[in-house]
């Protein structure tokens, strides 16, 4: 949670918006609340950075104790812990979706204004619709389509051939490479980049051979791509990023992988080519996930998760060691080189009871 201090964009943000009523708020997320509806809040903090102009929220008990001393002008909470809010609530089963979109409302993206900067270069064939801007020093380059209203930032790269949906939105520094769709509302940060040629190669002797990758990547409607993002076009086939998936920062998409819709990917991960992600899984942070695998819909895998094999089912999957102290480590480790030992000396013991318990069986006989 960002606090009042988050900065002076995101003042002016909220400052620009005027502000809004508890009571107006309120009917805008189809919440009930209870307060005076004309408290105004114009920013958002968290509860004990709050002062009366913010809003707040409370989604987890764990935090109930900063409610009883929050500023907050208004706070967005669950039923149960209206009664203990010494100050305006909205009411809602779900308190951190409903402060996310009313963040959004605080703070709305700026309208896109249409145009060609100057220092931009737009290639005579490219299409660019007349709401759709481009920014300074952006390249668009021949046969390119961009949609309505969509925002091509500074020192983006349009490649041949790139198709960019209405209201999507291109930070700065983005490379679309050749033949790349982009569907709707797609927002791509800083330095991602989507559909550069994918890590193939073939060995011929000593010596690595490329194969051309000759698909496309493809992203389809609402989905967002993080900083330093790459995304590899396909080998044959296309890369499919399905609608509304998020990926985060520093995220390495292999070629020909597909991402069904609604997954969520935290940083650091790695997805091996030609793996195949179901629809509404979560991907935790520095997950590494080997090539040729099929992951079912609703899977989800904790933070540096090993991922070598398929997973057919549903499920929560982990892997890793977790961080302990480091003397506990190195008798660890000493452990593990002693394993194969230990199993075989093992077997040993289990056979030669396995012998004992035969021996009195035929004495009885």
């Amino acid at each position: 949670m960002s606090s009042c201090g988050r900065g002076a964009e995101n003042a002016e943000a909220g400052a620009a918006t005027g502000g809004l009523g508890l009571g107006q708020l309120a009917a805008l997320l189809g919440e009930p609340y209870r307060g005076d509806p004309h408290t105004r809040v114009s920013r958002v903090a968290d509860l004990q950075a709050a002062q009366p102009d913010c809003l707040s929220f409370l989604g987890d008990r764990r935090y109930r104790a900063g409610l009883a001393r929050t500023r907050a002008g208004v706070v967005i909470l669950r039923e149960t812990d209206a009664d203990a809010a010494p100050v305006p609530v909205v009411i809602s089963v779900n308190p951190y979706l409903s402060f996310a979109r009313a963040a959004r409302l605080l703070y709305p993206s700026p309208p896109v204004v249409g145009g060609v900067h100057p220092a931009a270069v737009v290639a005579p064939t490219a299409v660019v619709d007349t709401s759709a801007w481009i920014g300074p020093t952006a390249v668009v380059e021949a046969g390119a389509w961009i949609g309505p209203r969509v925002f091509v930032g500074p020192g983006c790269i349009i490649g041949e051939g790139v198709t960019i949906g209405e209201d999507s939105r291109l930070v700065a520094r983005v490379t679309l490479c050749r033949g790349t769709l982009v569907g709707k509302r797609a927002l791509l940060h800083p330095g991602a980049v989507v559909g550069r040629s994918g890590f193939g190669f073939a060995k011929d002797g000593e010596r690595w051979v490329r194969i051309p990758q000759v698909g496309r990547a493809v992203l389809g409607d609402d989905v967002e791509i993080g900083a330093n993002t790459t995304v590899d076009r396909g080998a044959i086939g296309d890369t499919l990023i399905g609608d509304g998936v998020k990926l985060d920062n520093h995220i390495q998409i292999g070629h020909n992988v597909q991402v069904g819709e609604n997954t969520a990917m935290a940083a650091m991960t790695g997805i091996s080519g030609s793996t195949r992600i179901g629809r509404n899984c979560t991907i935790s942070g520095a997950v590494g996930m080997a090539g040729h695998l099929t992951i079912a819909d609703g899977v989800h895998f904790t933070g540096q998760a090993m991922v070598t094999r398929s997973f057919p089912q549903a499920g929560s999957y982990s892997s890793g060691i977790p961080a302990m102290p480091s003397a506990d480590w190195r008798r660890n480790v000493a452990r593990f080189r002693q394993l194969d030992e230990l199993s075989r000396r093992l077997k040993q013991l289990e056979a030669r009871i396995a012998d004992l318990d035969v021996a009195p069986a035929q004495e009885d006989d």
